[in-house]
């Protein structure tokens, strides 16, 4: 039961400190991100839950984060200074199909190309038939 609870506090500390370094400063409420960070360290419990019930902002979203180069982000149109007018700018890039939607896409291309095998054969055999006449 003691490592139950253990491994739950060290879980909900973990969540906690994570989520205090990679907030922006504009989304921490209360105090520093300093201080929260050393008063979920000294004070686990006690810590994370002042940290999701005071220190969290849940009413600001949190900007999509690019990692590796920089300017994929901004020509994704997540970042950079002008970012509403490169957003305008920005060619709008067609829909990834999911993997069930390119499956039925080849599925109808195989049928369509099925049916068009038959009807050469069937061309094929009409011309025959003309012939033998």
């Amino acid at each position: 039961m003691y490592v139950l609870f253990t491994v739950a506090m060290f879980a909900v500390s973990l969540v906690a400190l994570v989520d205090i370094v990679s907030r922006d400063d504009s989304q921490v409420r209360g105090l520093p991100k300093l201080v929260w960070v050393l008063l979920v360290v000294f004070l686990p419990l006690l810590g994370s839950a002042l940290w999701f019930i005071v220190g969290h902002d849940w009413s600001v979203a949190r900007e999509n984060v690019s990692f590796g180069d920089p300017r994929r982000a901004e020509r994704a149109g997540f970042g950079g200074p002008s970012r509403a007018s490169s957003w305008s700018a920005q060619p709008v890039a067609p829909r990834q199909k999911s993997t069930e939607e390119q499956l039925a896409d080849l599925d109808r291309e195989i049928e369509f190309h099925e049916q068009q095998a038959r009807l050469r054969a069937l061309e094929i055999e009409v011309e025959r038939r003309r012939r033998a006449e």
